[in-house]
């Protein structure tokens, strides 16, 4: 046998320990080739949607990159950790030093070449369904499958690179440790690191700190909170694993009803070991699943706000123009003859928006005839309303206004005019977007309306003391994308001087479209990166429960000899294997959960949109995932253990 093929059985030898390592390398090489195929792809010729998907892979490639380095690095000195008995004894028969840095070298290459191989046919097969998928989200004509050599060359370059890096690091870790200190082995339980009281008390304690400071955040503080939060969260959590898990089972211990009870006394005190000798991995699948959790979550929120676009956006197409625009009546005839080439029916209702002082505030104000409001409320099947001389009513800016404005009374006159109005109650519906008109308008009669003939008198809006406001309400507003391009364009032209432009148009089909594709594709792209996140965490798990197999079947097979049953040791193996895999998942759940507080506040301060269903049915479903997962490890467990019997 060859030193090569020497090294080739090492791995197969270790086939079980290295499968869930295995996979998750093959999962990230599929992922990362996956994106490398949309990154190059050639039939993308849209540049908003190429800069979309090339920002949205670069993205997520180089996350997927220098997690993977950081997966591998620790994946691969765990692995060496749990071999050093078999090195010691190779370097006490006779092998070198060099010899086994050459082995730990080519197994390392081995095992990277099988998984970029398996990584690339894999993601090959699945690149025509991943492009099914985002045609639908980009909404294309066509994303073909194709061959080029570019994402080959990138994905095989990428990884060979990350896997040699890893195999030279794997030689410098076993170099520096001496023959005795391999013999001792994996499992040196005399050594495990004992707890500071402080230290337990300071991790908890923080962790609470920042719960409470996420729970209460607010407006003005959740920037900052943002920033501050994550390194805090991630010391307590760091202090939790490796000190308060140990001080709170030596509080259960010292509880002799609790503790010592028949096999409950063994499944706590083996448990309670296991974590005390996996702290440190605890903290980290802690803090990936976290991560993962919150990548999804908040790329999901995305999509509640598109889902609530068009609540925010009742018009098709909006144009706003200054009085003395000589281009007014081009544009709107151009905008017609477009919607009608499309074959899209509509309605325009012309606004005159006028500006006054309201005496009340002595800000500027903005009046909306009642007869307009109306002309377009049954354009749109809202309520009309009935307004008297003398009377106003609040226009809405936002959804949450309509409850702040609805008890409202303001008593005023109309400056400029000297029209006296009672302002009270508020139009039930949204009808303007906010950013459009501004927030302080009011609907008047159209007799009032008719007596402001005189323009306001503020210096900041006495050149326009009014207004053209053109509201076209388009039932098929998601196919007016291609309306108005070179208005857009135009405007677009304005985008450093845009006092300069004597028009405004907006297009909120064009831009849901833009939005939808961005968000859409980042979601897509944020669950996969996810999915890796979430395969090596489970893999660290994995790992860490079969390098102990052999140890548990032992002490297991030593059980039965003195009279456990088969569902005890069921019973046993659950209270071992419960906190291994939920507790890490608990602590990355009220991190998530907690975080999400804080991201709501910003949805609230941006758009008063709620998160709450999305942010649920991301938690239940990674739980779900993590259940199913649980159970099969499980059962494969209990086989191998019974197996010793």
């Amino acid at each position: 046998m060859t030193f090569q093929q020497f090294a080739y059985r090492n791995v197969i030898r270790n086939l079980r320990i290295y499968a869930a390592f295995f996979m998750a390398s093959v999962f990230s090489v599929m992922v990362f080739f996956m994106y490398s195929m949309l990154l190059f792809h050639p039939k993308i010729e849209d540049q908003f949607l190429r800069e979309v998907a090339s920002s949205g892979m670069l993205v997520a490639e180089l996350i997927l990159y220098i997690f993977t380095l950081f997966f591998l690095f620790y994946s691969m000195s765990a692995f060496l950790q749990a071999r050093s008995k078999e090195f010691g004894l190779l370097l006490q028969l006779g092998m070198e030093k060099r010899q086994l840095n050459l082995l730990v070298f080519l197994e390392t290459l081995i095992l990277g070449a099988i998984s970029i191989v398996t990584g690339i046919l894999f993601g090959y097969a699945f690149t025509k369904f991943f492009f099914m998928i985002v045609r639908e989200l980009l909404l294309l004509d066509s994303l073909p499958l194709y061959v080029s050599w570019e994402p080959f060359a990138l994905t095989i370059g990428a990884f060979a690179s990350l896997f040699v890096i890893i195999s030279f690091t794997s030689v410098v870790f076993i170099r520096e440790q001496k023959i005795i200190e391999l013999m001792r082995g994996y499992l040196t339980r005399d050594d495990l690191e004992q707890y500071s009281t402080w230290k337990a008390l300071a991790g908890m304690l923080i962790l609470v700190v920042v719960y409470v400071l996420a729970t209460f955040t607010s407006t003005q503080i959740v920037s900052t909170l943002i920033i501050t939060l994550p390194p805090l969260a991630t010391i307590g959590t760091y202090y939790f694993f490796t000190h308060s898990v140990l001080f709170l089972h030596d509080l259960i211990r010292k509880r002799k009803t609790l503790y010592w009870h028949r096999y409950r006394l063994i499944a706590v005190s083996e448990g309670a070991i296991k974590l005390r000798e996996n702290a440190r991995m605890y903290f980290i699948v802690t803090i990936v699943t976290t991560i993962a959790f919150l990548s999804v979550g908040t790329l999901t929120s995305l999509t509640s706000y598109t889902g609530q676009f068009r609540a925010m956006n009742p018009l098709g197409l909006i144009y706003t123009s200054q009085l003395d625009n000589d281009l007014r009546i081009a544009h709107l005839s151009s905008l017609r003859k477009e919607l009608e080439t499309e074959g899209l029916s509509y309605s325009i209702v012309p606004f005159l928006v006028k500006k006054q002082t309201s005496s009340a505030t002595q800000y500027p104000i903005l009046i909306v005839r009642e007869s307009d409001v109306n002309a377009l409320a049954v354009s749109l099947d809202y309520p009309v309303v009935d307004i008297a001389k003398s009377e106003a009513m609040f226009f809405p800016y936002s959804e949450s206004s309509i409850d702040q404005l609805e008890n409202k009374t303001t008593q005023t006159v109309l400056q400029e005019s000297n029209v006296p109005v009672t302002v009270s109650g508020v139009y039930p519906k949204l009808l303007f977007p906010s950013m459009i008109i501004g927030a302080n308008v009011i609907i008047v009669s159209d007799e009032d309306y008719s007596q402001i003939t005189q323009p306001s008198q503020l210096a900041e809006v006495e050149e326009n003391d009014a207004f053209y406001f053109y509201a076209f309400n388009v039932p098929e507003w998601q196919r007016t994308k291609n309306i108005g391009l070179k208005l857009d364009a135009i405007s677009n032209g304005y985008d450093n001087n845009v006092d300069a432009l004597p028009f405004y148009f907006e297009n909120p089909g064009l831009n849901y479209s833009f939005i939808r594709a961005t968000f859409s594709l980042l979601l897509f792209t944020g669950l996969l990166v996810a999915a890796v996140l979430l395969l090596a965490a489970g893999s660290f798990i994995y790992f860490k429960l079969y390098t102990g197999l052999e140890h548990d079947k032992m002490q297991f097979a030593t059980l039965r000899k003195i009279g456990l049953t088969d569902q005890e040791l069921v019973k046993i193996v659950n209270r071992q294997l419960l906190p291994q895999f939920f507790l890490p998942w608990s602590i990355a759940i009220l991190h998530s959960a907690f975080s999400f507080l804080s991201l709501q506040v910003f949805w609230n301060n941006l758009a008063e949109i709620s998160i709450l269903r999305e942010m649920v049915l991301v938690l239940i479903g990674f739980t779900v995932i993590q259940v199913i997962y649980y159970y099969l490890i499980r059962w494969r467990y209990l086989d191998h253990v019974r197996e010793a019997q």
